[in-house]
């Protein structure tokens, strides 16, 4: 059984005025005052009334609704569709009453809006036109212009019109599994070209592995200016790392990525699969929270991290159709171990499967809410 944290916290986003005033005037942690919601004071380490919790593609394929206003539109134009993509992020908030949206997009978006041939194929998933693999093809790669971005901006401004209180977090993908997509050309099991090229091909990868930085970064910069209150860099692909090439080809990018978006003050979320044995690292790149999959213990990665970390995490997927019983056990030990921590936000250890019944969704954030509820 996990211990309550005594550790003192380490790492925390403190929304200080200075940071503030580099967010305009209409932000809801300005207007809306998401900086008191439950979600971003347990994201910032400080107490609320109870444990908030947000799901990883929560708005996706589990809701009918989703399937219904997606009906015929791909996946890419959906994203850039400023009020299909507000409306969707909106979709589970409604529903299961989460504690934050989270904005429906995809890691291959800042590419794409770059001007990188890139779609996504049902059933595969995002493809290139032409893999990227050579110092030359890097060095050909379009820049990410500021105004490509607007649709981006447009869709965050819709959603946090109509969240009022409930804080919109923002993401990206890590540059990482931005690059890893791109060597490869499409999905992999094994990500071998990315990481062959690491040591065949250095100069090259660092000249991708700078590109992703600043295209993610360029991504989160207009998501938190538009009203993300937090956000969350994805690194999908980093386990398919041992923790020297992790220290040595990535942490230096996403430090980069998370750095550039430091002076905001949000809330920055390090999440990835697979990376138990690369925690410590993805905490020094930058993160203030980290977020744990479904394969380790709470209180093994607080150990792990050094004590005092903010933790995001980890209801294993699986559960959500094992039955009531078991994801309500599963649920009270997750809850348990993440007293290990200062403070926890609770989360899947991945992403909401395609097939989850969404009323199960619905009475697990009813019950986490119930379990964690605070005496007034």
């Amino acid at each position: 059984m996990s211990q309550t944290n005594t550790a003192p916290l380490r790492q925390r986003a403190l929304l200080t005025d200075e940071q503030l005033a580099h967010l305009p005037t209409h932000h809801p942690l300005k207007t809306a005052h998401t900086g008191e919601s439950a979600m971003i004071r347990t994201l910032t380490g400080r107490s609320a009334d109870h444990s908030p919790v947000w799901f990883m593609r929560q708005a996706g394929r589990s809701l009918p609704e989703y399937r219904q206003i997606r009906e015929g539109i791909p996946m890419l134009d959906s994203c850039l569709n400023p009020e299909l993509a507000a409306e969707i992020t909106l979709q589970p908030v409604r529903r299961h009453g989460v504690d934050a949206a989270i904005f429906f997009s995809d890691i291959v978006i800042p590419m794409k809006l770059a001007g990188v041939g890139v779609d996504i194929v049902p059933g595969r998933g995002p493809v290139l036109d032409a893999p990227v693999r050579t110092l030359e093809d890097i060095k050909n790669l379009p820049e990410l212009e500021d105004s490509a971005l607007d649709p981006i901006r447009q869709a965050v401004a819709l959603t946090v019109e109509q969240l009022g209180s409930t804080p919109l977090i923002g993401f990206a993908g890590a540059p990482f599994t931005v690059a890893a997509y791109m060597v490869e050309g499409g999905p992999s099991r094994d990500h071998l070209r990315p990481r062959t090229m690491m040591h065949a091909n250095p100069e090259a990868w660092e000249a991708l592995g700078q590109w992703a930085a600043r295209t993610s970064a360029q991504f989160l910069a207009a998501q938190i200016e538009a009203g993300a209150s937090a956000v969350q860099l994805f690194d999908s692909w980093a386990g398919s790392l041992g923790q020297a090439d992790y220290r040595r080809f990535v942490q230096p990018h996403s430090a980069v990525t998370l750095a550039a978006i430091e002076h905001y003050g949000v809330p920055r979320i390090h999440f990835g699969t697979g990376t138990a044995e690369l925690l410590p690292a993805m905490l020094e790149a930058g993160a203030d929270v980290i977020g744990v999959d479904y394969r380790l213990p709470l209180s093994e990665a607080q150990r792990r991290l050094g004590g005092g970390i903010v933790l995001q995490g980890n209801i294993d997927p699986a559960l959500l159709a094992s039955g009531w019983d078991a994801l309500a056990a599963h649920t009270d030990s997750v809850l348990e171990e993440g007293r290990c921590a200062p403070a926890h936000v609770v989360n899947l250890g991945h992403g909401v499967p395609p097939t989850t019944d969404p009323t199960v969704l619905t009475r697990l954030v009813e019950y986490i809410h119930t379990q964690t509820r605070k005496a007034s």
